[in-house]
């Protein structure tokens, strides 16, 4: 890449993509949606951050979006940052844990969503085995 102005080249940085997920924690256990757009399968409520907007600002807005549900962030959980855990791009994703109330239904990106207990979880999109596993570990 040139610039315009004087024709000096102009190093290009390629740089992780910032992402969020969110353990939506409801009684009777966790919500997880079906994406409606590749990669298909199972996945925790998330997306990308859009430019200007907090990771906790972005996690609330996900979860409303993909479940119509409004959460309560409890705490951030971890960061997973794998170079090939999205296979559409480089991506590090922030995991918040978040409560709420009501029953969750899929929108936006989400097909449907539904809530699954530990023993009952589907197989899953991404690294959210990963996640979950981790988050399952942490709690029992």
């Amino acid at each position: 890449m040139q610039c315009s102005q004087c024709g000096a080249d102009i190093p290009v940085y390629k740089n992780p993509t910032p992402t969020v997920d969110i353990i939506i924690e409801v009684k009777q256990g966790i919500v997880l949606i079906e994406r409606k757009n590749p990669p298909f399968g199972w996945a925790l409520p998330g997306g990308f951050v859009d430019y200007g907007e907090s990771y906790e600002d972005a996690a609330v807005r996900e979860a409303k979006e993909e479940t119509g549900l409004d959460v309560t962030l409890v705490r951030q959980f971890h960061t997973y940052s794998h170079p090939d855990r999205d296979q559409r791009q480089h991506t590090a994703s922030t995991v918040f844990i978040a409560t709420a109330v009501g029953t969750p239904v899929g929108a936006d990106d989400a097909k449907q969503a539904q809530v699954f207990t530990k023993e009952g979880l589907p197989e899953l999109a991404f690294d959210h085995s990963l996640i979950l596993h981790d988050y399952y570990k942490k709690i029992y």
